[in-house]
């Protein structure tokens, strides 16, 4: 039986340690390291033992009993919460760890949300018990109010029937555990059963408190997981997997990750028609153990399947994609001696950190030959410094973080390419439609097979998602459009692959200079705990930043104020919350989802692109006349198209 088991925390609330006691005391490894003396078993990175913080999401292996599990450390700072967010959706349970003398923090809340929104099972430990300062009746009391009423405090995992305490507060969620309780008929092993459904249903959140560093409350916390996590038992079943993480090792080679769901695969078997498993691996720390068959439940590294990428869900041989709701805010650019390293180079090596961290999304301006790479924060940065002088010896600097801006349309229109130089041939109609926030690029079709092949529908699809297409305010990527393919023709002789490509940008950016374009900026929601004094200010400076709230609660002598406020105009705050306070408020962030622009026409005169400038992403169309092609701007060009579609 294998249960995928992954680890949660806010940065410094005691994960890694947490990791090494459980793993010690499984039999997974033969001493628990610490953070401090910088020999852990999992954050063994040299710059997350510089930092003391994980970076990379890494795997291990223990077993409880009869159960497999497969550990999965996640990285605890915001920086990296898109490769959590990645992990999240592989774990059948999750272990959050808070500081009992910290409490929840703003990234707690964060992650939270997240397993909240996968529906994943939750253990919770209160670690650092042993510290001055440590109030774990008053953290799980907030667990209670902030989280779930559905916390509850396991101070022991054998013969609850006889815990009274604890038989009440579970009695109490389960209808069949209390008709039983009333009749004085309640059984270990009835209640074990029921409790382990109810944690897997998400309506108990069992909660331990103890001290990693000092080994205390780990071994209740191991009953528990042995006792109450349930296996997953679609082994029979057809196979189907997740993919979480790409690596390259050492030697160049692409590592593909895979979370099995149902059913398994051996090695040489195609994990989709045509792509086949080379190798296959267990891993457990820095070691590869090598597999012959892939298992439900199980994580595993493969090589082979080059085509699948971060976020891949395979079933029944076909690859869909699963959205992300983390995305990064700011951009910066990259700086390196180029006398050293070519432009062509430095993208090479920022696109194999690409396949690794997706968000990256690493952008050549042709014009001003500036490459960017888009970011969570400045940690991610000095991380992305370090590896690429440890992978590829390049020195790199950043210039400043700036706010990533997004742009999308307001209004559905027809955008037509056409590509019809001297042997060369393809056209194109897209209608552009805009979708609600937060749903990305996506595409579909009206076009019959009749018109136009599946192979070239294909290949139009496949241009659509190929690369980040610019809008034409800003020059900032487009988001929440989708692309509808109306219709399109080739040529029997002249086509090729590549007309298709040309004609579909021309398109996509034909209907992008029709529409009425929309300048998005990201926006943060926030909580605000602070003497009630300071209720002016805050609602004040809230509103001077384009803010909103609402109404304040209170709470004996404090003040808590929600809301939400742009990034750009409100990441600073906390440091000027701090200065007037004293250092004596409390504020959490966290991204909420891009909306319109407050300022638009400040930053758009501030960015100063030119869409007539920019001959990279260029809206004209091509056509052919007397053996010779002929450019026609973009808004003469319909006139002009060979296929007929209506806006």
């Amino acid at each position: 039986m294998n249960v995928t088991l992954g680890l949660l925390a806010h940065v410094d609330a005691g994960k890694t340690t947490f990791a090494e006691r459980l793993l010690y005391h499984s039999g997974s490894i033969r001493k628990a390291g610490r953070v401090d003396h910088r020999d852990t078993f999992l954050d063994s990175h040299e710059i997350e033992r510089a930092r003391g913080i994980t970076v990379f999401s890494q795997e291990a292996c223990f077993e409880l009993g009869e159960k497999t599990f497969f550990l999965l450390d996640t990285p605890g700072h915001t920086d990296f919460v898109s490769e959590t967010e990645r992990g999240v959706k592989v774990m059948d349970y999750a272990v959050l760890i808070i500081s009992c003398v910290e409490g929840i923090q703003s990234h707690t809340e964060t992650l939270w949300k997240l397993l909240d929104k996968h529906k994943i099972p939750v253990f919770i430990f209160l670690n650092k018990s042993d510290r001055n300062g440590a109030e774990p009746e008053r953290v799980l009391n907030h667990i209670k109010r902030k989280f779930s009423e559905n916390a509850v405090l396991f101070d022991s995992c054998e013969n609850i029937v006889e815990n009274k305490s604890l038989l009440e507060e579970l009695a109490q969620r389960d209808e069949v555990l209390l008709e039983n309780y009333f009749s004085d008929s309640c059984t270990e092993e009835l209640v074990l059963k029921r409790t382990a459904q109810m944690i897997k249903e998400r309506k108990v959140f069992p909660c331990f408190v103890g001290s990693a560093l000092q080994d205390i409350g780990i071994d209740c916390f191991i009953k528990a997981l042995e006792t109450f996590a349930l296996g997953n038992n679609k082994e029979n079943e057809d196979f189907s997997a997740s993919v979480y993480k790409v690596r390259y090792d050492g030697k160049g080679t692409r590592m593909t990750y895979l979370k099995i769901r149902s059913g398994s695969i051996k090695v040489k078997e195609e994990i989709i028609p045509g792509v086949k498993i080379n190798e296959m691996y267990i891993c457990h720390g820095e070691k590869l153990i090598p597999a012959s068959k892939a298992v439900c439940g199980g994580l595993y590294a493969v090589t082979g399947p080059g085509e699948l990428v971060c976020g891949d869900e395979i079933e029944k041989g076909r690859v869909t994609k699963s959205p992300y709701e983390f995305y990064p805010m700011l951009s910066a650019g990259l700086e390196f001696d180029k006398s050293k390293c070519s432009d062509k180079t430095m993208m090479g090596y920022l696109n194999i950190l690409q396949a690794e961290e997706p968000m990256l999304m690493a952008l050549r301006e042709e014009s001003t030959r500036q490459i960017t790479v888009r970011v969570m924060g400045e940690i991610q940065l000095e991380v992305l410094k370090f590896v690429l002088k440890q992978r590829f010896n390049i020195d790199v600097d950043f210039g400043e973080c700036k706010i990533l801006y997004l742009e999308t349309i307001k209004n559905p229109v027809v955008g037509r390419g056409h590509f019809e130089p001297l042997r060369h041939y393809a056209e194109v109609h897209l209608r552009l439609v805009p979708t609600e926030r937060g749903s990305g690029i996506s595409f579909s079709s009206q076009c019959s097979l009749e018109v136009l092949e599946k192979s070239f529908q294909n290949l139009v699809r496949t241009h659509v998602f190929e690369k980040v297409h610019k809008g034409v305010l800003t020059g900032s990527p487009i988001t929440d459009i989708e692309f509808v393919l109306l219709t399109g023709r080739t040529h029997l002789k002249h086509t090729e692959g590549g007309d298709f490509r040309e004609a579909v940008y021309r398109a996509i950016r034909q209907g992008l200079r029709k529409a009425e374009s929309v300048l998005l900026e990201p926006w943060y929601s926030f909580e605000i705990e602070a003497d009630s004094g300071f209720t002016g200010r805050i609602m004040s400076d809230i509103q001077r930043m384009y803010g909103s709230f609402l109404p304040p609660e209170t709470e004996g002598n404090n003040v808590i104020i929600k809301g939400e406020a742009p990034v750009e105009s409100f990441r600073s705050y906390p440091k000027e919350l701090m200065s007037f306070t004293s250092g004596r408020a409390v504020i959490s962030l966290r991204f909420c989802g891009y909306k319109e622009c407050h300022n638009t026409e400040e930053v758009v005169e501030k960015i100063g692109y030119n869409a007539d400038r920019d001959t990279e992403n260029t809206a004209d169309s091509v056509f052919c006349s007397h053996g010779a092609g002929y450019a026609v701007k973009w808004n003469e060009a319909d006139s002009h198209m060979h296929c007929v579609s209506s806006d």
